[in-house]
């Protein structure tokens, strides 16, 4: 390419050319890969006492694609996934529901496992940092730095609420700034401009729990002594910093240049790692200091030869992925840890810190209802992948990115399905029905196309080329946005062969031609492959083809037979959008436009809302939900498992009622369900909601099931009782509802003898039965 535009480089005309000489940060990053022998790739390990948002889940995805595209490269490689469990947060979080910390950290720990696995991660070790092992590993490395003198005893005050008596950790002070002037400083970290803080610090401080004013008492701590420890860190940083973003690298300038301080390691609670050392029995460790110790513990758990990756510098290395607030726990403080026990272990050597994802320009809030948290998108009809594609083609990689629907629509529609989704369709669709789905033998005498292919091969293999890089450099956005180029090529020699003239002329030469479409395809896919691996796999099942790795971009798949051609994703429409947009944008914007979202779907943990609710009906979101597809439970004899259309999202319901309805009698038709149910999981599948009924019982025995129904209602409709203005909870139980007594009367549904209707209709029965509602 020397810089002339022809008709086939006409795609990539204003882009960074694709034989651009590499930089040589690039090459020395895919150097020093090259140079090890294995890869830890690790997320920062989310806090387990809340569901995570999508701002969270970008640094738990980014090094789910990464360590994938390193599998793909067949590098060794383990990612470290896990939750981070001890601390404050979840003593108070344990009062306040009445449960035994680890009960709530169990709970919890669900929820994140079940976000983590819909959204596709797959972590090669997988654990929490309230492990057995994680206490052991904690122990070890204190003790051996309070042998090699990087311990000390200091007396630090420590704030104290007399109204709760109780010593408030410090993110549980709340106050003014002392450097920006943030009035919602907490008393760890001031979200605004990233400095750590000590609460003694915060002007005008307030206990966050009920808003008095705390006194600082004096208490005995152990602090592990950065400024002894601050020219080992200071060689060590001087040494890897190439190699990392540059807000890590600023960060950490700024905190080496200021001077280390001492930091305290200890706390007056009792969930966490107790300290080993007389005289400081009472203390646990600060959740900060036992929380990076989970990544090797974790693998420590699930690999008897741990040491070999974490106590081998030499050959591993050691790559972390996290926001920016996390920056100095794995720049300054976590090193400093390592190198203090001076047993070689294995140290940061590749850091990408992204910067901050907002919802609509404002913090995500789960108790507002603000922004998209991961237990909602896994209510929504859209699959994992589309998720994942949109956070990584919006990824904060240099600056703070902002997820808008509009956007999300823009993204999906334009980008993932317009171009990718559409070639493999328009290819795929034509072999298949006028090529018998088989492709060429042989690509030889391509009858004047030689020089075409010969151009997009070289255009191709130099886009391969800048992907790789991208990769390497850790600018993950950069190489999905490269990977959509070779797309978008193929998408443009498509339509320059003009197949569906061709074949009227030469079916084999058409034959051959598309061979080599159905291999740029394929090779697209391998590129695609660590941002959507559920769409790639998809595809890679109508192509009749195996997983796929690096070694097989650009081989020709010869003489073989692909399958049947699906669409791989589906368009969103502008009313979904908006819908969505109303249902997440916070409740006070819900309850002004009184469409009753404010609480609807999801699974939402910590039962019903404690909010004031005259009439318990109230609690309740009942919907009309259309049933579109109705299957047998896998596990369970007498089970369906329902889908379900809202209108505004898709769910899946497990139902009881083989013994009275078949598949056909169900299908089709709008039922009434729970909106808000506390979600269940029934023979090993998640039910998100119940479909109501009435339920005669004649000795303790079921008679027979009749569905409550709205025939002439939309989906999404709200159910209601005359005089009851709904507020629905968060999330209601079974045993709630039957509380309410609902019943089945004269074909007629009643709460308190007035009738459940929609704006459109009465809510009826659909056989002559009266008893309870369940």
């Amino acid at each position: 390419m020397d810089g002339k535009k022809t008709k086939k480089t006409v795609l990539v005309e204003n882009q960074e050319p694709v034989n651009k000489k590499i930089a040589s940060k690039n090459s020395s990053n895919e150097q020093l890969f090259v140079s090890k022998k294995r890869v830890i790739v690790t997320s920062a390990l989310p806090y387990v006492n809340n569901i995570p948002h999508l701002g969270n889940l970008v640094c738990v995805l980014s090094a789910d694609v990464f360590a994938r595209f390193l599998k793909l490269k067949n590098f060794e490689v383990i990612s470290v996934l896990g939750t981070d469990e001890h601390g404050t947060t979840s003593e108070l979080k344990a009062l306040q529901e009445g449960k035994d910390p680890k009960q709530v950290c169990d709970e919890y720990f669900k929820i994140h496992t079940e976000i983590y696995k819909w959204f596709l991660c797959e972590p090669d070790c997988y654990g929490r940092t309230s492990s057995e092992k994680n206490h052991e590993i904690t122990k070890h490395i204190f003790l051996k730095l309070y042998e090699n003198g990087f311990i000390k005893e200091g007396v630090l005050k420590q704030p104290f609420c007399k109204h709760c008596n109780i010593v408030l950790a410090d993110r549980f002070v709340i106050g003014t700034c002392p450097y920006c002037g943030y009035e919602k400083a907490r008393g760890d970290q001031c979200d605004n401009c990233g400095k750590l803080l000590d609460p003694e610090q915060l002007l005008n401080p307030k206990c966050a729990i009920c808003g008095s004013e705390p006194v600082f008492k004096e208490f005995k701590h152990l602090f592990l002594d950065l400024p002894k420890l601050q020219p080992l860190i200071e060689s060590w940083f001087n040494k890897k910093k190439q190699f990392w973003s540059e807000n890590a690298v600023s960060i950490t300038k700024a905190w080496l240049q200021e001077g280390l301080k001492p930091r305290c390691i200890t706390r007056n609670l009792n969930w966490g790692v107790k300290v080993p050392l007389h005289g400081f029995e009472n203390l646990v460790f600060y959740s900060w200091f036992d929380a990076p110790i989970g990544y090797i513990s974790i693998v420590a758990e699930h690999l008897p030869d741990w040491q070999k990756w974490w106590k081998n510098p030499e050959e591993v290395l050691l790559v972390q992925f996290m926001g920016k607030d996390n920056i100095p726990f794995h720049t300054v403080m976590f090193p400093g840890m390592l190198l203090g026990t001076k047993e070689g272990f294995t140290t940061l050597d590749v850091i990408s810190a992204n910067e901050y994802l907002t919802y609509e320009g404002r913090k995500f809030s789960k108790s507002l209802n603000i922004g998209v948290f991961g237990d909602s998108v896994m209510s929504l009809r859209f699959k994992p992948d589309v998720w994942r594609f949109y956070l990584m083609i919006n990824r904060p990689e240099k600056s703070d990115s902002m997820f808008t629907w509009q956007d999300f629509k823009a993204r999906i529609n334009n980008e993932l399905i317009a171009n990718f989704a559409n070639l493999a369709f328009r290819i795929t669709k034509f072999f298949f029905e006028n090529l018998e789905a088989r492709t060429s033998l042989e690509l030889q005498d391509l009858q004047g196309f030689e020089s075409v292919f010969q151009e997009y091969d070289s255009l191709i293999k130099n886009l391969i080329s800048r992907y790789e890089n991208a990769m390497f450099n850790m600018q993950l956005r950069k190489a999905l946005i490269t990977a959509l180029e070779v797309s978008s090529l193929g998408n443009k020699l498509f339509q320059d062969l003009k197949p569906w003239d061709l074949i009227k002329k030469d079916v084999e030469l058409t034959r051959k031609v598309l061979t080599k479409l159905l291999t740029l395809l394929r090779d697209v896919s391998i590129l695609m492959y660590p941002f959507i691996p559920g769409i790639c796999e998809q595809l890679w099942e109508q192509l009749n083809i195996k997983k796929q790795s690096w070694s097989d971009l650009q081989k020709p798949l010869l003489d073989h037979t692909i399958n049947k051609p699906e669409l791989l994703v589906e368009k969103i429409s502008d009313q979904e959008i908006k819908v969505l947009k109303q249902r997440f944008s916070g409740v006070e914007n819900q309850k002004q436009t009184g469409l009753g979202l404010e609480k609807q779907g999801g699974i939402t943990h910590g039962g019903v809302s404690m909010q004031e609710v005259k009439n318990p009906f109230a609690k309740l979101d009942l919907r009309v939900a259309k049933v579109v597809e109705v299957k047998q439970h896998p596990n369970a004899d007498r089970l369906y498992v329902l889908t379900i259309d809202l209108g505004f999202e898709k769910r899946q319901l497990v139902a009881g009622l083989k013994q009275y309805y078949k598949p056909e009698q169900l299908q089709g038709e709008n039922s009434v369900i729970i909106a808000n149910l506390k979600p269940a999981r029934i023979r090993g599948l998640t039910s998100n909601g119940m479909l109501l009924a009435v339920v005669p019982e004649s000795d303790g025995k079921i008679v027979d099931v009749g569905i409550l129904k709205a025939p002439n209602s939309k989906p999404g409709d709200v159910v209601f009782v005359e005089g009851v203005k709904p507020e629905p909870a968060q999330q209601v139980t079974v045993q709630f509802f039957k509380s309410l007594n609902i019943v089945g009367k004269q074909g007629r549904v009643l709460y308190n003898d007035k009738p459940l209707q929609t704006s459109t209709e009465l809510v009826s029965i659909d056989k002559q039965l009266e008893g309870p509602v369940s």
